[in-house]
């Protein structure tokens, strides 16, 4: 299963591991893959936390941290200019939504894995500063991957100065030739059925496109992943590896509540939806309450990022600590309809290079016939 990019980041499998969880980075760093930290959820006090737990963690493996840093964005930590944007049909709609759930404010010591916006690393230059905060921290990290849009200069020059691997999503190939001319190393094909901020364009039709608009840039193939079968699929599309995220959700180290766990193993691929009542920008998540009274008729219109999310970040938080069955989601993409166990990272990592090994050999096969 060996490919260039392993050698580019010395690793045993081209198996990228996209998880908010820092149990999975190490496990899956650990079982010859790349663990990649999402800190877009994270406060800068507990994304310290959780790179100091991966550092003493990881043993001699390396790691990866994924920020959302958009070139356009509002300077500073202005929240207070932001939030005045937001519109008080919105505020009101989204306060019904809470009393409807009859959901409290969270407790002052709330150290769950969502932040809110006005305090994550989202909101104007923030996400920037904690980048450079990391970076002069924590040595291990040997990738970057901005998870929204081509990255910005000053984040280019940063990571070169500290020599790090770059790399970008991309949901369409003009996207991927934008990434390739500001200097990444790397380009991320994000197919629609991804979770989280994904395009329209399917994985098996947009890989093949990144990868000729951006030869001999190494590319990885996201969404639809989530078996060694698929993983071969991927590379026989010109991919040199694969970028996971749903694929660890069930697992026993994952970051979910019990709630969301047993909603991930009981979905279908038909129970997630493409909305931007997240974020602003389009999300691939699980279908829920909250999803739905954002797309009745009565809603108001989604607001652009990062407005929406700074509207309805807390509230998500809210409905996830204290359990609101009915209103809990969680980005998730369309391969959770074959995730039907609760398994170890490691043992999925090894049931990968099972089948993968498997349909290589059935190819080969029906190739010599």
């Amino acid at each position: 299963m060996k490919t260039n990019i392993c050698d580019l980041l010395q690793i045993d499998l081209p198996v990228f591991a996209f998880t908010h969880c820092r149990d999975v980075v190490v496990e899956v760093s650990k079982s010859g893959g790349f663990g990649v930290l999402g800190a877009a959820g994270f406060t800068p006090e507990r994304l310290e936390e959780e790179l100091n737990w991966i550092d003493r963690n990881i043993g001699d493996f390396n790691y990866g941290i994924d920020f959302l840093i958009p070139a356009t964005r509002v300077e500073g930590n202005d929240t207070d200019t932001l939030k005045a944007m937001i519109p008080g049909e919105h505020r009101e709609f989204l306060a019904d939504l809470l009393a409807q759930s009859d959901v409290p404010d969270l407790p002052a010591d709330y150290h769950g894995h969502l932040a809110s916006a006005e305090d994550g690393a989202t909101i104007g230059d923030r996400p920037l500063e904690m980048l450079r905060t990391t970076l002069s921290k924590h040595k291990k990290i040997s990738l970057y991957v901005n998870a929204l849009g081509t990255p910005p200069p000053e984040v280019m020059e940063l990571c070169r100065s500290h020599n790090l691997i770059v790399g970008a999503m991309a949901g369409e190939a003009k996207h991927a030739a934008k990434h390739k001319e500001a200097g990444c190393d790397l380009v991320i094909a994000v197919g629609t059925e991804a979770a989280g901020h994904t395009g329209d364009i399917s994985t098996m039709v947009l890989t093949p496109q990144i990868v000729k608009e951006v030869a001999p840039m190494p590319v990885l193939a996201a969404g639809g992943i989530g078996s060694g079968e698929q993983i071969a699929a991927a590379i026989a599309l010109g991919a040199q590896g694969v970028w996971t995220g749903s694929l660890w959700l069930p697992t026993s180290q994952s970051e979910l509540t019990p709630i969301q766990r047993s909603k991930v193993l009981a979905s279908s691929s038909k129970d997630t939806v493409r909305t931007r009542c997240m974020t602003g920008k389009p999300v691939r998540m699980l279908k829920s309450g909250f999803t739905e009274a954002w797309d009745a008729e009565t809603a108001p219109d989604v607001l652009p990022f990062p407005l929406q999310y700074l509207l309805t970040s807390d509230a998500a938080a809210r409905f996830e600590h204290y359990s609101v069955e009915d209103m809990v989601s969680y980005p998730a993409g369309q391969v959770i309809g074959q995730l039907q166990a609760e398994l170890s990272v490691r043992q999925v990592v090894m049931q990968l290079m099972e089948e993968y090994i498997d349909a290589v050999e059935r190819l080969t096969t029906t190739l010599e016939y």
